[in-house]
């Protein structure tokens, strides 16, 4: 395909794979920072409480309350600290498994492009091969007709053909498979 970006590569599964491990490594340096911070919970309640079943539900005997809760992590920043630097390792191997993943995608590309031009090569190649037989084939069989040389002559001229024409086979099914692999290098296709 003529002219793609790169951004394609964005849609493989190992590269999209990295990316969401990347953005949690990310978010757990986050929630590592916040750890540090004083917490505050505020929590209320309302119930009705009484020594008689039948006066449970009148005035005076329902109650509130109201209990603040800070939390300061001054015992706990060792923990914190530890926990901070464990999140910001793991964020760093996960910016180098990206690249690699990135690296890696564009050398399945080049490397399937590559093949895929060696190919094409060799595919014009054995045509041009396969034409020059032809023309062969059909002299043997015009000089076996004269007399000129033997029925062997004609059958090897015929057994080079196939030959040829099997080396095509091959090479066509080759640079389908190729263009199958490059389609999954590529992320699983391009909307044109």
């Amino acid at each position: 395909p003529p002219n793609l970006s790169s951004q394609i590569l964005l849609q493989r599964p190992d590269i999209m794979e990295a990316e969401y491990q990347l953005k949690a490594a990310d978010a757990n340096i986050g929630a590592a920072r916040a750890a540090f911070f004083p917490s505050i919970t505020l929590t209320s309640g309302l119930s009705a409480s009484s020594t008689e079943l039948s006066s449970l539900f009148t005035s005076g005997s329902g109650m509130w309350n109201f209990i603040p809760k800070i939390e300061i992590p001054i015992f706990n920043a060792g923990r914190n600290k530890a926990n901070l630097k464990l999140a910001e390792i793991r964020q760093q191997q996960s910016v180098v498994n990206y690249e690699q993943k990135i690296q890696s995608a564009f050398k399945d590309v080049s490397d399937t492009l590559a093949l895929r031009d060696s190919l094409s090569q060799q595919l014009e190649s054995q045509q041009r091969y396969l034409d020059s037989l032809q023309i062969t084939l059909q002299r043997a069989r015009g000089l076996y007709a004269s007399g000129a040389v033997s029925y062997i002559e004609v059958l090897d001229a015929e057994r080079s053909l196939f030959a040829t024409q099997q080396t095509i086979l091959d090479l066509t099914y080759s640079r389908q498979v190729n263009e199958i692999n490059l389609f999954t290098a590529l992320g699983g296709g391009w909307v044109e």
